[in-house]
């Protein structure tokens, strides 16, 4: 057997570099904002340590990512391989900074320990996207495609897509100008003017804009030029040990949310196979949950993960080269101190434009490579995510002027219109609600009423320990959600005994009318 000369790099792989590469800045970028400016930690800890290890985590990713997709070209003979693309999880970017640091920081006052509570909850998130690999193959051969693309368009439109769609049109004169061209560009599959990536046209363009408009300040930029220093990572357990001792109330989240990220691998896998390229779940989920553990042995609170969009970087004519030189030049980056500099010269609303596609592509994505008649149970996936993010937005909101929504009284926000409860009850857990019903509708829409019982009974055992529709997780801390999906499963097993029984009787009726033989 002869096996094909799978090329290290090819021309397709400018744009795909540019697209996750901008992809990764921006993550990058938005990550280093919400570190230094949302909880004010200090520029050492942030630039010195976090970022650089971020930057190894995804070097290490982009390698095994590059090295299975190799492997995958030459067993399956050909060289239209596209690459998994990966980078820290963006839905827990926001969650660790929010949910763990935050909380330990304002807490304690002390930036050291809010770091180190980060570190040991990634630490646990990677544990258990280890142990998903285990069930994470036999989790994708039961989940129906419409409930795994749907849960994954949910987190993009909402997580991924609705922040930059903001954001791009508050600054129009620079975002609507970038994100118009990348419409162009990956929709209109029109080239740029020289045939230049479009990635770099939105960078140039955006921050010729941004700097003309007075939206950009030179002093910080020479601040930035000033203090860039060349930071390595540098290995140390005892940040995770210490970190135990401290954040342990707020580390049971790391169940429910690692939970969410081997999920949200097993629907980028799912997302690859739609696009033509089937990778080995079982193979991404240990590479996802080892960088993980790396990133937080190293300095980073950030797990990484399979990036959504892998058939966007495939339809762009990307193969294996755009993923490894992307982890090269994160890594470059974040190790010689680039980030800040780039935080001061390039207007973020210049490139969060081409998470919208992302965003787009994905969404489509679910109708697209979904049977059509399963098109509502993609849509239900998508509803727990815009609980959730409503929910985020408005808790962002009253935590900048001090309060809280338990402050102001759940009663007084629903009276307003606001069902805030029911936002944090619907949205506590997406993925898996939104996994979970989506699966349910699918069997009772393929009418198999046996399957759907089941799967809102699993609804009833995740309630009860508080996986899905509760912020904390525990022993009976739903019982409510519980008894209530019990009783769901109830009715639905009730309509298929029903059912069941009126097939059988219609058979025995048809077998009586047969004509005897002698």
């Amino acid at each position: 057997m002869t096996h094909p000369n799978t090329p290290l790099w090819k021309k397709g792989d400018i744009d795909g570099f540019f697209g996750l590469f901008t992809n990764n800045l921006t993550n990058l970028l938005v990550m280093a904002g919400l570190l230094t400016v949302s909880l004010g930690m200090p520029a050492g800890i942030v630039y010195g340590r976090i970022i650089p290890a971020v930057g190894l985590s995804i070097f290490i990713s982009s390698l095994i990512y590059t090295w299975l997709a190799y492997r995958l070209s030459q067993r399956e003979q050909r060289t239209t391989v596209t690459a998994l693309p990966s980078g820290t999880s963006v839905p827990h970017m926001f969650l660790i900074v929010f949910l763990i640091m935050g909380p330990v920081y304002w807490q304690t006052g002390d930036p050291m320990i809010a770091w180190y509570a980060g570190l040991a909850w990634c630490f646990i998130e990677g544990i258990i996207e280890l142990f998903g690999s285990v069930i994470g193959p036999k989790v994708k051969q039961l989940l129906p495609r419409a409930a795994m693309l749907g849960t994954l368009a949910g987190v993009s439109i909402t997580f991924i897509a609705m922040t930059p769609a903001m954001q791009t049109f508050h600054l129009p004169y620079i975002g609507l100008i970038t994100f118009i061209l990348i419409l162009l560009n990956f929709y209109g599959k029109t080239a740029m003017p020289f045939k230049i990536p479009v990635g770099l046209v939105v960078i140039v363009i955006g921050t010729i804009i941004g700097w003309t408009a007075g939206q950009m300040n030179i002093q910080e930029l020479r601040g930035a030029l000033t203090d860039l220093e060349v930071n390595v990572p540098l290995f140390s357990f005892s940040g995770i040990t210490e970190g135990f001792s401290v954040a342990l109330p707020f580390l049971i989240s790391a169940i429910p949310l690692g939970i969410y990220n081997f999920f949200e691998t097993i629907d980028n896998i799912e997302s690859a196979t739609a696009a033509g390229d089937t990778y080995d779940t079982r193979q991404a989920l240990v590479a996802d949950g080892s960088t993980t553990i790396l990133a937080s042995l190293f300095g980073s609170p950030f797990p990484t993960a399979v990036y959504i969009g892998h058939g966007g970087w495939k339809a762009a004519g990307a193969g294996i080269g755009y993923t490894w030189l992307t982890g090269a030049m994160v890594l470059i980056m974040t190790v010689a101190g680039i980030i800040p500099v780039l935080l001061a010269l390039i207007p973020l609303v210049a490139i969060v434009p081409i998470l919208i596609y992302i965003g787009l592509f994905i969404g489509a994505q679910a109708f697209q490579t979904t049977e059509a008649r399963h098109a509502p149970a993609v849509l239900l996936a998508v509803l727990p995510w815009l609980a959730d993010w409503g929910r985020s937005q408005i808790d962002t909101g009253f935590g900048e002027a001090g309060i809280s929504a338990a402050d102001v009284g759940f009663d007084a926000l629903a009276k307003a219109g606001l069902e805030y409860e029911g936002m944090m009850i619907f949205g506590s857990g997406a993925i898996l609600i939104g996994m979970l019903w989506s699966t349910a509708l699918v069997f009772i829409i393929d009418e198999q009423l046996d399957r759907a019982a089941v799967t809102i009974w699993t609804g009833a055992v995740l309630s009860w320990f508080g996986i899905i529709h509760a912020e904390t997780v525990g022993l009976w801390i739903g019982w409510e959600m519980g008894l209530s999906y019990a009783a769901a499963g109830v009715i639905v097993w009730y309509f298929h005994k029903k059912k069941q029984s009126a097939s059988n009787t219609t058979i025995t009726e048809a077998g009586e009318d047969l004509p005897r033989r002698n």
